[in-house]
């Protein structure tokens, strides 16, 4: 490959394979609440995929005779008003809300990618097209828009996530569109257009690779305020419902006994707090390890 192809490719100069790890290695030394958060996340990611080799009981089977017992040998974590293991229920909520984080962050950047690219990259109407409509959907506050689709189109986790990506794919749009607009200017896309390439093969081959840092340090970060936001619709009746295993949906469902019997509710709120800390931890890690300020180590 000759120079020029290189430049034109638009990427950094790359890093030896000893000089990443190295920078790798010094960056995981020097954020040891990264290290931290992303050890609790992957722990409960292996929990959710174990899930029916770990549980100690059917999460789904009721038990009357066995309602509200304390965290026991029997029980770890105690059981809920009709008498299932909430520690297997815990277990089984893991997958529904990592699942949430997937789909929703997925869905909000695959509907917020091509429209901050294509507004940043064409302008003119259709950039002003594009904003405005994120614009309407950012006028709404965070959580009242996600309200208002579900009770539109009905109460489910399914509604919940499309819900959900709905109010987050604009912030993506604009993170993009700012992303690709600097791209643009850069030398490597110039030379790339007097050389005859198409928008297509410009986009794609040289925006879109060198624009996505500040989008993966978006997504990293949202995926647990995502989780969250689903527990609390689910929460307030308007998220996942029976038989589905959601951690918010546990808490609601057992709210009214919080002061009697406190674990049927503390259960699935630490699993709440802990995950997103863990993920939150991780977001801020990556983020500084993207950031171009901490890529002065040699």
């Amino acid at each position: 490959m000759s120079t020029l192809e290189a430049d034109v490719g638009g990427l950094a100069p790359a890093w030896t394979g000893a000089h990443r790890w190295k920078r790798i290695r010094h960056f995981v030394g020097s954020h040891p609440l990264f290290v931290i958060g992303l050890t609790v996340f992957l722990v409960i990611v292996v929990a959710a995929l174990a899930a029916p080799w770990i549980a100690t009981h059917d999460p789904l089977a009721i038990k009357f005779s066995e309602k509200l017992q304390a965290p026991s040998a029997e029980h770890y974590l105690g059981t809920d008003s009709m008498g299932r293991d909430i520690f297997s229920r815990v277990l089984y909520g893991a997958r529904t809300s990592l699942m949430v984080g997937v789909v929703v962050v997925g869905l909000a950047i695959g509907i917020g990618l091509p429209m901050g690219l294509l507004a940043a990259y064409f302008g003119g109407r259709i950039d002003t097209t594009m904003m405005r409509i994120a614009d309407v959907f950012l006028a709404f506050p965070p959580l009242l828009l996600p309200i208002a689709i579900t009770a539109a189109i009905g109460a489910g986790l399914f509604h919940a996530m499309v819900a959900l990506a709905i109010s987050w794919f604009p912030w993506y749009a604009r993170i993009m569109r700012s992303s690709v607009l600097r791209v643009k200017s850069e030398l490597y896309v110039s030379a790339a257009r007097a050389m005859g390439v198409n928008h297509t093969n410009v986009m794609i081959r040289h925006a879109v690779p060198n624009a996505l840092t500040p989008v993966v340090v978006q997504g990293s970060l949202d995926f647990g305020y995502v989780i969250l936001a689903a527990a609390s619709l689910s929460f307030i009746g308007i998220g996942a419902q029976p038989p589905d295993i959601e951690w918010g949906l546990m808490a609601a469902a057992e709210r009214a006994k919080f002061l009697d019997f406190p674990w049927t509710v503390l259960c699935p709120g630490l699993a709440i707090f802990v995950t997103v800390l863990a993920v939150n931890l991780v977001g801020d890690g990556i983020r500084d390890l993207l950031d171009p300020k901490h890529q002065e180590f040699k």
